[in-house]
């Protein structure tokens, strides 16, 4: 977060947030939202993720594979996503399916004298994976890539990281890209496939995979956040935010393949043009989370959603011992005195930037947004008592991740006022919402702290509200 930071953009509803996420039951139209516990439409579970047990592995084989545990992985893994493919295609696309042919397995540890070739190139410390468009091929590193997705996310990362290259294959195939398509769009419609694959393992319908909708589904998310890029100025940013990837991977199990080709750079542009562009002044340190900035945001709060009884501020504590809510340190909001109690201290800590501590993979993003994202929450809570809203449930915690995306959206707003609150967003403060929601929901609770297992589920009401309005979420959770 960056005080007074200009950025570009101004908010629209990017897509029909209701209207096409329905289903009728007994002659009602009945949303997917309408149970909270459920995670766009399936059951929340929490069991196994990742290799089906006694599963045999597939037969497919990989050129200068080691045959050890990293490879057996992926080919079981490339194996169910052809199995998928091979359903699916012929339902959305015209042409025929066909099978990728080649694959090719590396380490990024092997010598220089003894590394092999990938797409034209050596394959010497190359940590990657990707789909070769020249021969058409799909390739990994075993040796250091994908070892560490699995160690810090999860196998079923892994299985994400090869859904996405192969999505690129299903582009060729069904001409949905040429040379001119920005490099964004290929990479956003590779996540939506991925996504729509990891959908039809959360089904059950995967031969050598299973994933539960709770911290498994978790994980593969907070994967995606890992591979974000920290800064969309930078030329070499392809691949898109955080935010960004979220949203695409979530069409893809929520839509299935027919939104992914939907996705094009106008389908991009409309969901990002009030999202903050620039990533501030690389200079600036992360600034920390203070009372100033505070009182600042509760300004700003004030105007973009008002309510006729603005709640009080206490930034002594959070143990405010209310009689009809339960103590959410570091931020509370108790709705019998209108009152939103702070620990700064504790705040503080939480949005302390780990940009510059972490080795390898990043499993989360924080930063000062991690820390303010939690203090808007409970001014949400405060919207929603002064709505007649019932404060405890799971569609409560909802209402208010997704009020804080409409109070997100309005602070990276730069024709907003500065007199009424001088806060504003880079870019890194949306991710950085985006993997606190993902880590631990505190900011989708409802009073009492209680939030959904889901963070798939709280990551979609936050982006709801980001790209729609309050009347989005009242709809959405009611």
């Amino acid at each position: 977060m960056r005080r007074m930071v200009v950025v570009a953009g101004v908010l629209m509803l990017a897509v029909a947030l209701v209207s096409g996420c329905t289903r009728t039951v007994h002659g009602r139209a009945v949303s997917i939202y309408d149970d909270p516990f459920k995670v766009a439409g399936l059951p929340t579970t929490s069991g196994p993720s990742g290799p089906r047990a006694g599963a045999p592995d597939s037969t497919l084989t990989a050129q200068d594979s080691d045959g050890g545990q990293i490879d057996r992985l992926v080919l079981n893994a490339l194996d169910d996503i052809q199995t998928y493919w091979q359903g699916e295609f012929p339902l959305e696309f015209a042409g025929v399916f066909t099978p990728v042919g080649k694959f090719i397995s590396w380490s990024a540890k092997t010598p220089r004298s003894q590394a092999g070739q990938f797409c034209g190139e050596s394959s010497y410390r190359l940590v990657n994976a990707a789909y070769c468009r020249l021969d058409g091929s799909v390739g990994w590193d075993r040796g250091v890539l994908l070892p560490a997705v699995a160690d810090e996310f999860g196998k079923m990362s892994v299985v994400m990281v090869l859904a996405h290259e192969y999505g690129h294959a299903i582009q060729e195939m069904a001409k949905l890209v040429g040379r001119r398509t920005p490099t964004i769009v290929k990479e956003q419609q590779a996540d939506c496939f991925a996504g729509a694959f990891i959908r039809n393992v959360a089904e059950g319908k995967a031969k050598h995979f299973t994933i539960n909708t709770s911290d498994g589904l978790n994980a593969v998310l907070a994967a995606t956040v890992a591979f974000r890029d920290e800064n969309p100025d930078d030329p070499q940013s392809v691949h898109g935010s955080a935010f960004q990837r979220v949203t695409a991977v979530q069409i893809g199990f929520t839509e299935g393949p027919k939104g992914c080709k939907a996705i094009d750079q106008n389908e991009i542009d409309r969901r990002s043009v009030n999202l903050p562009q620039g990533n501030g002044d690389a200079t600036q340190a992360e600034p920390e989370v203070n009372q100033a900035d505070l009182e600042d945001l509760a300004k700003a709060m004030a105007s973009i959603l008002p309510i006729p009884d603005e709640p009080k501020y206490n930034y002594q504590t959070a143990k405010l011992n209310c009689r009809n809510a339960a103590d959410t340190a570091p931020v509370t909001y108790c709705p019998a005195t209108n009152l939103i109690g702070t620990d700064v201290p504790a705040l503080h800590d939480r949005g302390v930037s780990n940009a510059d501590d972490q080795d390898g993979l990043p499993a989360n993003v924080t930063g000062s947004y991690t820390a303010y994202i939690v203090f808007i929450s409970r001014y949400a809570l405060a919207v929603q008592h002064a709505a007649g809203q019932a404060l405890t449930g799971a569609k409560t915690g909802l209402r208010a991740a997704c009020l804080s995306g409409v109070i997100t959206a309005k602070l990276a707003d730069p024709s907003r006022n500065k007199s009424q609150g001088t806060i504003t967003l880079t870019s890194g403060d949306i991710d950085e919402a985006v993997s606190g929601l993902l880590s631990d929901g505190l900011a989708a609770s409802d009073t009492d702290g209680k939030t959904v297992p889901s963070g798939f589920s709280r990551v979609d009401a936050f982006r709801a509200g980001v790209l729609g309005t309050q009347d989005t979420c009242y709809s959405r959770y009611t």
